[in-house]
């Protein structure tokens, strides 16, 4: 196919990008429980569109290697990752105090195989932030990351793990400076928390705010110290539709990337901000939200997409799907292909859906304020700041590519989890990434424990000390590929749970 390069001028957006796909075909069988919101099934039905459209024939597509615990520990806390690790179902009764000290519990339950859990998205994400690294694709793309809320010691707002601040690290290895925007309905309050008092690190967050989960980001949270005016937030009400969100959206990241000059961006699609939402309040469209990944898209920058929140399952699948064509610059049908998972998308069986007629309590007049705000902040940033890399960690390698792994593109996958019409089988396109050989202790960084996770000792305000991370570059090895235990939580949830 017709690729273009991170070198491209920016121009038409409708030329074609290399583009690489993260997905592991176990993390569909994950189940938080009974009742809860957040369902990791609705990947494995996004994979099936994606399969049934003929897209993943356009994108080299990897398995992740999951992360390791050093690997999380760069961000978050070692006794936090080690609870992680060690949590079961079975044993949570005996750690009532852990539980509580961690957040983890009603919103965040412990479920079978939760460590792998964190271990396979988290990967999916920095593997994902490596091959924009090298130069391997223009836009990367792991719809089973994006879980924003989590912090260094806690769990929080269904997330574990913040592999969206692991793979921003990584990026900061080879770009100076990298911009992230969150169009998920809640606000990216783990991300913004994260690179606080960071000038490397803007954080534009577009949310529901008011009585609202998680209760943060204000439009006067602006940053501190170095990240004064460094993290943006856009505080939105109910029924905001595709045209007053894009009268915000398009100017401001536009001013944005004048200004700041990120060498690569991290959008955050959760798809909780379309209409009809389990959970949210927001009435966009599939194309209006997807305008946003067209957008950011347009600037030729190197993209990593990733997903987040997203309740109405059948909702999220279509639209990470549609948005995977935008990525590749395809537009795909609106009449679904028949597929394992085509039953949930009756009774219209399309991939757009209508958004209803709620009323929009966005004004122009509050839409203008903000705005205006907004731009004002932007206009204070005279220059892109500039960053002296004084001790420059090494890269994270590129496994090497193992040539009996590129036949694999013409054979199914006999572990894959769809069902395949035997006349024309769908080729697997997933590929295990080759085992890098373990780097020794020797070779990372020198530095205090505390600066080799990443923690800011710059804040001279003890509570903000804690709040955000040094940005300098840092080693995340490539995690190794480790053989995960089959869990006994492999439900497919067949029923969409009622509201």
């Amino acid at each position: 196919m017709d690729t273009g390069g991170n070198s491209l001028p920016s121009g038409p957006d409708g030329v074609k990008r290399k583009v690489s796909y993260f997905y592991d075909p176990e993390v569909g069988n994950y189940y938080y429980g009974q009742g809860h919101p957040m369902k990791p099934h609705r990947i494995r039905m996004t994979h099936a569109l994606l399969a049934h459209y003929g897209l993943l024939q356009n994108m080299q597509v990897y398995k992740p290697l999951p992360a390791r615990e050093r690997d999380l520990c760069r961000f978050h806390a070692d006794d936090y990752v080690n609870f992680l690790r060690s949590i079961t179902p079975e044993t949570q009764q005996d750690q009532l105090r852990q539980l509580k000290r961690f957040n983890v519990g009603e919103d965040c339950p412990v479920f079978d195989g939760l460590f792998s859990f964190c271990q396979t998205y988290a990967g999916g994400s920095v593997g994902g932030a490596v091959k924009l690294n090298h130069n391997i694709c223009d836009i990367a793309i792991n719809w089973a990351g994006g879980l924003h809320h989590a912090k260094k010691c806690e769990a929080s707002g269904f997330c574990y793990v913040n592999d969206i601040v692991l793979a921003i690290l990584e990026l900061l290895k080879q770009h100076q400076r990298v911009l992230y925007v969150d169009i998920d309905i809640h606000h990216g309050d783990g991300v913004e928390e994260a690179f606080y008092t960071s000038d490397r690190v803007m954080t534009v967050s577009f949310h529901k705010f008011g009585d609202y989960f998680p209760g943060t980001g204000d439009i006067r949270d602006i940053g501190y110290s170095k990240g004064k005016y460094y993290s943006l937030n856009v505080p939105l009400d109910d029924g905001i539709d595709d045209e007053s969100y894009h009268f915000l959206f398009k100017p401001i990241i536009g001013k944005v990337m004048e200004v700041f000059k990120p060498g690569a961006v991290v959008l955050q699609c959760g798809a909780d901000s379309l209409s009809g939402d389990r959970l949210g309040c927001f009435n966009l469209s599939i194309k209006g939200h997807a305008e946003c990944v067209k957008f950011m898209r347009s600037f030729n920058v190197p993209l990593l997409l990733l997903g987040g929140g997203g309740y109405t399952i059948r909702n999220v699948a279509r639209c990470w799907c549609y948005e995977t064509g935008v990525a590749l610059g395809t537009e795909v049908d609106d009449q679904l292909p028949q597929h394992e998972y085509y039953e949930y998308f009756g009774p219209d069986y399309t991939l757009h859906v209508a958004p209803s007629n709620m009323e929009n309590k966005n004004t122009r007049q509050l839409l203008e304020e903000i705005r205006n705000n907004l731009l004002d902040n932007l206009s204070k940033l005279q220059h892109a700041p500039s960053v002296q890399f004084q001790e420059r960690p090494p890269d994270t390698e590129l496994p090497e590519a193992d040539e009996d792994q590129d036949d694999l593109d013409e054979r199914c996958d006999p572990d894959s989890d769809m069902e395949v019409d035997e006349k024309r089988p769908i080729p697997s396109r997933v590929k295990r990434e080759a085992i890098e050989p373990e780097r020794k202790d020797s070779e990372a960084p020198k530095g205090t424990a505390e600066q080799a996770r990443g923690f800011d000792n710059m804040a001279t305000n003890e509570t903000l000390s804690t709040k955000s991370v040094d940005v300098r570059p840092m080693a995340i090895d490539e995690p190794t590929v480790k053989v995960e235990q089959e869990t006994s939580n492999k439900a497919s949830d067949p029923i969409y749970p009622k509201s």
